[in-house]
């Protein structure tokens, strides 16, 4: 009895430790790419309608590696691109984004792709924890900005007929605020160690480049505070009258 009873306590154990084998990562994955391209695409699909991004960026993947040429590979691929931006892989979705774009320069959807490395490289600089506690760090590195700016700007010049045009429109405004409002953050910095030269050198950069947006005016009284502190009478002078032709209630025209 206890030999037969130990011999059932190792099937019994042999049966499990098979179970959870069967089970495990590598095992999953070719059983992933055993599967046929239609069941792998609605696999996919399944996956971003339930917002499981990761599992259809994975699906995605397979599928686009192994069936290339396949009836769903453009659409494989913009998925992947979509996958990658909502589980926010930039360094995927951008590799992704710029290998469609060297291969399909005249797809029907290409605009879609400017437009959503736009939208990559707008997020890559976001912080969550910062949005979450409205602090504003208008001081941090906006190179990603200025490539979306320059992402969103191809779109609207070369499909200005876009559905997207109009949104990447009004982002190039949010983005010119955001770049304004660093190059100030810069001077402001300069001023507080005396560097009047390099600071209004950022408020010529802003009423120059900046012209439409809400700082303006901020960026004029720098300069002639600048102007003023540098002894330079005659820039102090052309500057308070441009503040004082777009903005008589400013405090520097009184």
């Amino acid at each position: 009895m206890n030999n037969r009873h130990l011999k059932y306590t190792l099937l019994i154990g042999a049966a499990l430790v098979l179970g959870a084998c069967s089970s495990s990562p590598d095992d999953e994955d070719i059983a992933l790419a055993n599967q046929g391209p239609q069941m792998l695409y609605d696999k996919a699909k399944e996956n971003l309608a339930n917002g499981n991004f990761n599992g259809a960026a994975k699906t995605l993947s397979t599928l686009d590696s192994r069936y290339p040429f396949g009836p769903y590979s453009h659409q494989v691929q913009l998925d992947l691109i979509y996958a990658y931006y909502k589980t926010n892989d930039q360094d995927q979705a951008l590799a992704a984004i710029d290998r469609f774009i060297r291969l399909n320069p005249n797809h029907s959807d290409v605009d879609y792709v400017y437009y959503m490395r736009g939208l990559v490289n707008m997020d890559a600089e976001s912080n969550l924890f910062q949005d979450l506690m409205g602090i504003d760090r208008a001081d941090r590195d906006p190179t990603k900005s200025r490539e979306a700016f320059n992402d969103f700007r191809q779109l609207i010049e070369k499909f200005p007929d876009s559905k997207y045009a109009p949104d990447a429109q009004k982002r190039m405004v949010y983005i010119k605020n955001r770049l304004a409002k660093y190059e100030l953050a810069i001077a402001r910095y300069y001023m507080k160690r005396q560097a009047y030269v390099a600071a209004a050198n950022r408020g010529k950069y802003v009423l120059e480049n900046f012209q439409d947006t809400p700082h303006l005016q901020e960026a004029l009284e720098l300069m002639v505070e600048c102007y003023e502190q540098l002894k330079l009478p005659e820039l102090k002078e052309h500057t308070l009258r441009t503040l004082k032709l777009n903005f008589p209630n400013s405090q520097y025209t009184g």
